[in-house]
């Protein structure tokens, strides 16, 4: 596989798990060391997240506004997680604006390795999976780590730069 050293180990998408308990949390710690908060509250209480993962995919906690979404951990041999992504099965106002179908991330301390543009890859495939024929993504216009991630999966950028929460940002079509 492309970006694959060959000794790395199998790199799959999996479902949050506790068998991941101690990696996850050291996964939250890299985040929150760079400054980004948003897995703290998911480590503090693990089994509570994964619960509300597997409530989210079947849209059993959905609020005003809320859309199912599927949440998926990359995992190297079994044991290291790589990167966190989700798929949301459907749009609301607000994600046709800015937030798109999918969302991804990637540990801190694995950035810089080609691994956005495979966990990417993998989750248009889970996407595909849910019935999607083409999502909508978007990307910081700050991140151009995700930009080109999502242009090496086929992404198609919609012109110009649009205003969100977070600042300008970018917006690609992508054909599952």
């Amino acid at each position: 596989m492309a970006g694959s050293t060959g000794d790395e180990g199998e790199i799959v998408l999996v479902t949050p798990t506790l068998n991941l308990a101690r990696d996850f949390e050291a996964l939250a710690m890299e985040f929150l060391s760079a400054g980004e908060s948003r897995y703290i509250d998911a480590a503090r209480n693990l089994p509570a997240f994964i619960q509300r993962c597997q409530d989210d995919e079947i849209g059993r906690r959905r609020s005003d506004g809320w859309v199912p979404q599927s949440t998926f951990w990359m995992v190297r041999a079994g044991e290291r997680i790589l990167g966190c992504s989700r798929v949301r099965h459907e749009l609301n106002a607000f994600l046709r604006h800015q937030g798109g179908h999918i969302g991804y991330d990637v540990r801190p301390s694995e950035r810089g390795k080609g691994y956005s543009t495979r966990l990417l890859r993998l989750t248009l495939q889970k996407a595909r999976a849910l019935g999607l024929d083409e999502v909508l993504i978007t990307a910081d216009e700050a991140n151009p780590a995700s930009w080109k991630a999502i242009e090496r999966n086929g992404g198609r950028r919609e012109p110009g730069l649009f205003d969100g929460t977070g600042g300008p940002f970018r917006r690609y079509r992508v054909r599952v």
